[in-house]
């Protein structure tokens, strides 16, 4: 690492020699494989974007200039370019963030990590540019597969309005099937593309073409067509270009030259330039280069030499799904399937082997999704939409007024739902059972354990006149927590054995282990607690008022927002059912969680069974009559 160690900064960049700029590629990919393997991360896509970022970094002037990363999961080596080479404690808390972080580093200048915003952000960027008369530059690096994203369209509508706006695209590109012409010629026309003399004498000629009798404007127009019928044969840019876009390329996205080349001509030129650029994903790296799922997009700790994983866990929450959905595909034709370009990641690549006619990937677009979802179920299918929690926040005025305003009968499966963690505050999946609340007719299940998630599923698939949503968290599966009872449609995991017992304790999803932990401290202090898993926890089930005022203190435990969740829920419920019980809501408070393990986490915002156990032990004293101040800690929110 004789080189990577003497970069502290962008410009350490500017006094390497070519050779010294080929072997820093291979040192930062040497680096990225050996630090990546210890804490996991997403390692195919940094190993594509090495020149890249080198040569972004040269030409531009970070953080004048500045250069915005989408999705941001691809930031590594620009992390590296930038001061930032301890990767030990990646992802981790109080290392670095696995996306661009503000309070890092002054070139991280947005955080986004939610895919297809970065275009909108540049052309913002570039406006407060132009308003304020500022010479910087706005670089934004957008990934082919970030281009699906309905909102990338968007911007690049407005983008093009604006002919004389500096603003430069790069189009990461690493397609493995996509195989356009490259080299010399491509490069030269694009040098004729983006100079200023070129659209001069192109103007110049169309001038006096116009004044040249019969033939002049016929002349001209043929001219054109021709131009354009063969850069349309030398690249594929016609597209970018039928916007207004200059487009320079495609560029070999592993050639430093080239790529400087590249983006030196479109910094000159005084208006919105795409570069397009080809790119590997996992170059240098033979164990991602085999790997035809995804090229080690994400890899958990691995072996550096093999990139076998270190260690195998059981069974986890996608892949319970993952298999069920293939048995109902056996039992129902009108089983499809819908993703948003994570076919993998949320466990539907079993059913497109079973099913590859009946599984719809719609790219990058969740709103789409969304309302293709609501054409289906009208067509006469019900579909099951498996997306991030998190991502679903995108597609709500979809779920809103096409699925539920038409009663439609879609599931919506909701993955990594709840505390996230070291993926940080953008893939925390704590708004979903918030922000759904406000839907009629929706109704969510929130499965505590495997079972119950084969179970739940399947419940809602029956449900033809409505939205379902089935939610679960990320990570291994834990055993079964059985059930020892049922009031109504809710599961008691635990009778309280008094008369009338102190806690009614509302579990929700996979807290159901910790709920139980809580009722046996409590069970220490003399605390007698009912423990109900409500399954379904919208709508609130009918029973839930009486069985409340049958208790002295009623306490929701959620993986999710505080604010409008499920225990703001119950607590509505409650009153419009008149029955005047305390109740105390326990959840995740309002605010972006910063990158740590799930357990830290929750430890930190006190979700966890000591706290919460402390706390009501404390609101039962106070009811006694025999609250001390110095023996109970405040609430945590």
């Amino acid at each position: 690492m004789a080189l990577l160690t003497r970069i502290t900064g962008p410009r350490d960049l500017d006094r390497l020699s070519p050779e010294q700029l080929g072997q820093l590629a291979a040192e930062i990919r040497t680096f990225l494989v050996d630090a990546v393997s210890k804490t996991g991360g997403h390692l195919g896509p940094n190993l594509g974007v090495v020149e890249l970022t080198i040569a972004l970094h040269r030409v531009f002037e970070s953080p004048k200039d500045k250069i915005l990363w989408d999705t941001g999961h691809q930031s590594y080596v620009h992390k590296l370019l930038t001061g930032r080479q301890d990767f030990s404690k990646l992802k981790m808390k109080g290392g670095l963030s696995g996306y661009p972080a503000r309070a890092e580093s002054e070139h991280d200048i947005i955080e986004n990590s939610h895919a297809s915003t970065v275009l909108g952000w540049a052309d913002g960027l570039a406006k407060a540019n132009e308003v304020l008369n500022r010479d910087d530059r706005v670089v934004a690096v957008i990934g082919d597969g970030a281009l699906t994203g309905g909102m990338a369209w968007e911007a690049l509508n407005n983008i093009a309005e604006a002919k004389d706006r500096p603003l430069v695209i790069v189009v990461n590109d690493n397609e493995r099937s996509y195989a356009p012409t490259i080299g010399g010629l491509a490069n030269h026309l694009a040098t004729l593309r983006t100079t200023d003399g070129y659209e001069r004498f192109l103007a110049r000629t169309k001038e006096i073409l116009d004044r040249t009798p019969v033939v002049g404007k016929p002349l001209y127009e043929t001219l054109h067509g021709a131009k354009k019928g063969l850069k349309d044969f030398i690249a594929p840019q016609g597209m970018f270009e039928d916007l207004g876009l200059k487009y320079v390329g495609p560029i070999d996205g592993h050639d430093i030259e080239a790529l400087e080349s590249a983006l030196t001509r479109a910094k000159r030129f005084g208006g919105p330039v795409i570069v397009h650029c080809l790119t590997e994903k996992g170059r240098g790296y033979q164990p991602a280069l085999a790997d035809e799922a995804d090229r080690f997009h994400a890899v958990g700790k691995i072996h550096p030499d093999t990139g076998l994983p270190i260690s195998t866990s059981g069974a986890d929450w996608t892949g319970v799904f993952a298999d069920e959905m293939v048995e109902l595909g056996k039992e129902r034709a009108d089983i499809v399937a819908i993703t948003a370009a994570m076919l993998q990641p949320v466990g539907l690549d079993k059913f497109a082997k079973a099913f590859p006619d009946r599984v719809y990937d719609v790219g990058i677009a969740e709103q789409h999704g969304a309302v293709s979802a609501a054409g289906l179920a009208t067509g006469g299918l019900h579909p099951v939409f498996a997306v991030y929690a998190t991502f679903l926040n995108r597609a709500f005025d979809q779920v809103l007024m096409d699925v539920a305003l038409h009663k439609c009968g879609v599931t919506f499966v909701l993955d990594r739902a709840g505390i996230t963690g070291t993926d940080g505050a953008s893939h925390n999946g704590m708004w979903d059972m918030s922000i759904l609340q406000v839907v009629p007719g929706l109704r969510i299940a929130a499965p505590r354990d495997a079972d119950q998630v084969r179970a739940q599923l399947r419940e809602a698939v029956e449900v033809k006149d409505a939205p379902t949503v089935v939610r679960y968290s990320k990570g291994a599966v834990g055993p079964a927590v059985q059930a020892v009872g049922r009031v109504g449609g809710m599961d008691v995991l635990r009778e309280a054995g008094a008369e009338r017992p102190d806690v009614l304790l509302v579990s929700v999803g996979a807290l159901a282990p910790m709920c139980l932990e809580i009722a046996d401290l409590l069970d220490k202090q003399g605390i007698s607690t009912t423990v109900v898993d409500p399954r379904w926890v919208k709508p609130v089930d009918e029973a839930m008022a009486p069985l409340a005022e049958r208790h002295r203190v009623v306490v929701t435990v959620e993986d999710n927002g505080r604010v409008g969740g499920v225990g703001c829920a119950i607590s509505q419920a409650l009153r419009d059912a008149g029955v005047d019980v305390p109740l105390r809501d326990f959840g995740i408070p309002p605010r972006f969680l910063d990158h740590a393990s799930r357990k830290e986490v929750m430890a930190e915002i006190g979700l966890t069974a000591p706290d919460i156990a402390r706390q009501v032990t404390g609101l039962v004293s106070k009811l006694d009559g025999r609250y001390d101040n110095a023996e109970i800690e405040p609430a945590r929110d």
